[in-house]
């Protein structure tokens, strides 16, 4: 029997067009044997925009539902995800050759680890790239230790929440991405964070599109009022999780 890993695209009319770059991208992964993915695309809204770019492939799903934003959008896909692990693909984004296979391997090796992250590439219009210094040691991420970064530089992780690779019942556990009309992605991220260590990968796992569509490049991303307040639930989040002991792996209880 073949172990599945679900990903998971939010999508919206404006980003559709990119799906068939995605698509590209995750044909030319290459999984260890007795492996394989399935991609669930759903559609933040129903509108008849979206379904001429998703690809004839019978290892994709296509679903729409109401529109609340990414992070509903993916969420409502988890009711199909019937895999071990989740991937979050943005539709605007790629992933580049091996990243699946990497973040399967860390968590494969290390039970204890419940979610990988990787290097991120900025893919610019001309088709260029752009890194960025800063990464973390590759290796494990400690219990709390995004949190802290994230505190302490101004709300920036030092790993990236578009690269995340994660048990799937633990994703389930947290309640899939956070209810805000941004930084959802934070949101999961921190709270995966503070219930279990993960992983970070060195090599590139992901080439993230720069465009003028983009959701963060949008005034209203960054109003000060409405961050400000995305900024308090997501750190008051994080730390509830910290403080109330619970995580990943959960702990035996004798009967």
């Amino acid at each position: 029997m073949r172990r599945r890993i679900i990903i998971v695209t939010a999508v919206h009319p404006p980003s559709a067009p990119f799906l068939t770059d995605a698509y590209r991208s995750l044909c030319e992964q290459e999984l260890p044997d007795g492996w394989e993915w399935h991609w669930l695309i759903q559609e933040d809204g129903r509108t008849d925009e979206v379904a001429p770019h998703v690809p004839d492939d019978k290892r994709i799903t296509f679903r729409q539902g109401r529109s609340g934003g990414p992070g509903v959008a993916r969420t409502m896909a988890l009711a199909h995800a019937d895999g071990e692990y989740i991937k979050i693909l943005d539709a605007d984004d790629q992933l580049p050759a091996g990243a699946l296979a990497r973040d399967l391997a860390a968590l494969e090796a290390d039970p204890g680890i419940g979610w990988a992250t990787s290097r991120v590439l900025d893919l610019l219009p001309d088709g260029s790239t752009a890194g960025f210094p800063g990464d973390p040691e590759a290796g494990a991420i400690e219990r709390g230790a995004v949190l802290d970064f994230w505190k302490a530089n101004g709300f920036r992780a030092q790993v990236h929440p578009a690269t995340l690779f994660a048990r799937r019942g633990l994703l389930l556990a947290l309640g899939g991405w956070m209810a805000l009309p941004a930084s959802e992605d934070t949101g999961l991220l921190l709270a995966l964070n503070a219930t279990s260590r993960g992983w970070f990968s060195p090599e590139v796992g992901l080439l993230y599109r720069k465009w003028p569509g983009q959701a963060t490049s949008q005034a209203e991303h960054t109003a000060v009022g409405e961050r400000d307040a995305r900024m308090a639930v997501v750190e008051a989040r994080a730390r509830e999780l910290g403080r109330l002991g619970w995580g990943y792996p959960a702990a035996v209880v004798d009967s």
